[in-house]
């Protein structure tokens, strides 16, 4: 401060990661901005918060105290959807756990709060994002209310928070009362008297929803539908004691001027030094040389919260923007001529996916891609291609690659294959990693996913695109176990599936009911919202066990757990020496199921309607071949 010649700043602000001055870390955007528009901001990277006089060592801003918990939610970030802690944080130097609370944002606003009592707070990142009005907290099991009440918060920038950031900077600085800072797009605010709300909608109350888990349901379907700048109305919470909790409506996409001049900003594009005595900060590594084209995304899937945080519209960087940054990375003495991703929630998204988005908005009751395309939407790679071309014509660029994911329904719905052919020939190491999540269609339409036979498509094409080209590249799929919808009897047809495919993956993502997602709110109330229809929801953690060993039924240690789920789904018929079984019986003495194969009494029906199979193998089973943990091409 004394360098810079600053007596007071204007801004203060707490983030519960390690400092990373590049723009894929929301406080470096955010702090680089407000500088921009000539205010000061001093940096509190994890402090104390056993502590009160971490938060003071910057003195008393001159205009708020801004939070941020982190580039990943605190609970995500400390634990395992097991509800186990995590070994590491990729955002603390060192990789070291223990460096923030868990819900940051609430501990440090009540901190900040014990220190200041008048000092104006404002909350901002994904963190506070998706907790902003009444949520349900899968840590705690609990329903709990807006983040701005627990933190004893004044404001929340939501979403993408440049545009709002600026114009709360700029109220405060012409002298209103934080109190008063109620018009402000993209902001939530807390408020005793809504009279002079202009048609806002009022949702169902925190007690209403706390009381009843259907209310929820209809609240959170309502705000989903709110989540678009162009047609998003406000939207008001009760809670008791006339404390009403306000959402305006989200702040407009920004232009593609605005992108560009958000990432040509003087970022130093690396962490402070003070951390390298440390080791550095390991989430570093993933970004350093990665390259973001888009934000937003029409996605739509249920299970992710990036459409409630940034919203459906894409909103693109030019190209020129992003081959001078590509220029700026070919410098650094690191780079040894990969570029490891361009792209952004869903790298081949690179417009809007109608022209209609940027003047009037996203439909409200209708997806893009789910679950059929929309006809209006444009289904177009030229652009990304054409940016593509130009960075692996760049000097010391030896490899562009893409890791951010391939919307493979998106990719089939364009006429033209060229991108798909570069795709193959230029973009892909070896192997290339999509998320068809899973092959059920009952649980992919409660995913919000395209059917199988999509993904099918898919892997047909891809595999003949290769063998066109002379490659021998596979498929590595990202799979769920444990999604709202899936019984064990569709975690059975996953393991069958990929049993025909040869293919056992080496990682499973379990379901993880983070805030503010459609799959969430299943996960919670039992019910879709969209349609308020019942929904199977897995919570028993043995059973959670028992689907996701399915998925790895070769692992041995998963045998017992796999045994268990096909006797009580009543699928026997796939323990034996068949071909088509999963597992191979032990014991085969003692067991009575086996006695009843010998006996041949296996042409039965089982209570869930699967036929059992009419033979039991007579000859010694055969060696297994050895498993490839990628997707290979069925024989034809």
């Amino acid at each position: 401060m004394d360098k810079r010649g600053i007596e007071q700043l204007d801004f203060v602000y707490v983030i519960g990661d390690a400092y990373v001055d590049h723009p894929s870390f929301g406080p470096a955007i955010i702090s680089r901005i407000l500088e921009d528009n000539g205010y000061t901001v001093g940096i509190i990277s994890q402090p104390d918060w056993k502590n009160e006089e971490s938060i003071t060592i910057l003195g008393k801003p001159r205009l708020a105290f801004l939070i941020c918990g982190g580039n990943m939610d605190s609970m995500v970030n400390h634990y395992f959807v097991s509800k186990k802690p995590r070994p590491t944080d990729a955002y603390t130097p060192g990789g070291k756990i223990g460096k923030r609370p868990d819900h940051a944002v609430v501990v440090y606003g009540n901190l900040i709060r014990r220190v200041y009592k008048d000092t104006p707070i404002i909350l901002g990142g994904i963190e506070a994002s998706l907790r902003r009005l009444a949520h349900y907290d899968y840590w705690s099991d609990s329903f709990k209310r807006s983040i701005l009440l627990d933190s004893q918060a004044d404001l929340i920038s939501y979403g993408m928070g440049e545009k709002s950031i600026v114009e709360i900077a700029d109220a405060l600085n012409s002298g209103i009362d934080v109190k008063h800072i109620t018009f402000i797009p993209g902001t939530v605010y807390k408020t005793k008297d809504i009279s002079g709300i202009y048609k806002g909608e009022i949702l169902p109350s925190y007690e209403e929803m706390k009381e009843d888990k259907l209310r929820y349901a209809d609240s959170f379907h309502i705000q989903y539908e709110n989540t678009d700048a162009f047609t998003g109305k406000t939207l008001i919470e009760t809670y008791p004691k006339d404390i009403y909790v306000v959402q305006n409506p989200p702040a407009k996409p920004l232009t593609m001027e605005e992108m560009d001049h958000v990432y040509e900003l003087p970022y130093t594009r690396t962490y402070h030094p003070i951390y390298e005595k440390e080791g550095g900060i390991p989430a570093i590594s993933e970004i350093k040389f990665s390259l973001i084209s888009n934000r937003g995304c029409f996605g739509g899937c249920s299970f992710c919260a990036l459409t409630f945080h940034q919203g459906r519209c894409v909103q693109v960087r030019s190209h020129e923007s992003i081959i001078e940054e590509a220029k700026l990375i070919t410098e650094d003495k690191d780079f040894k001529g990969y570029i490891h991703d361009v792209g952004g929630p869903t790298a081949n998204f690179r417009q809007p996916s109608c022209e209609k988005q940027m003047s009037v908005g996203v439909c409200k009751n209708r997806q893009c891609l789910f679950p059929k395309p929309c006809p209006n939407m444009k289904a177009d790679h030229s652009d990304y291609l054409e940016l593509l071309r130009k960075l692996r014509e760049l000097p010391k660029v030896k490899k562009v690659f893409i890791r951010s994911g391939i919307r493979f329904d998106y990719l089939l719905a364009d006429k033209d294959d060229t991108f798909f052919y570069e795709l193959v020939e230029h973009h892909v190491s070896g192997q290339l990693k999509v998320a068809p999540e899973h092959i059920s269609d009952a649980v992919l339409s409660k995913m919000g996913k395209p059917e199988n036979a999509v993904y099918e498509k898919f892997v047909k094409k891809y595999y003949e695109i290769n063998n066109q080209l002379g490659k021998k590249q596979f498929l590595v799929p990202y799979l769920m176990s444990s999604h709202p919808g899936s019984t064990l009897k569709e975690a059975i047809e996953l393991a069958e599936y990929l049993r025909d495919l040869g293919y056992m993956p080496e990682q499973v993502q379990d379901f993880y009911p983070t805030p503010s997602t459609i799959s969430t709110v299943m996960y919670y109330t039992g019910v879709d919202p969209r349609d308020k229809k019942p929904v199977y929801v897995c919570r028993n953690p043995h059973e959670k066990a028992m689907q996701r060993a399915l998925i790895q039924y070769r692992n041995p240690k998963n045998y017992d757990l796999v045994k268990e789920a096909l006797l009580k789904a009543g699928r026997e018929d796939l323990i034996g020496f068949d071909k088509k079984c999963l597992i191979r019986p032990r014991n085969i003495g003692n067991s009575t199921s086996n006695v009843n194969r010998a006996n041949g009494n296996v042409n039965k029906t089982n209570k869930n309607g699967y036929k059992a199979k009419d033979k039991v193998a007579k000859s010694k089973p055969t060696k297994k071949s050895t498993i490839r943990n990628v997707h290979k091409k069925k024989n034809k």
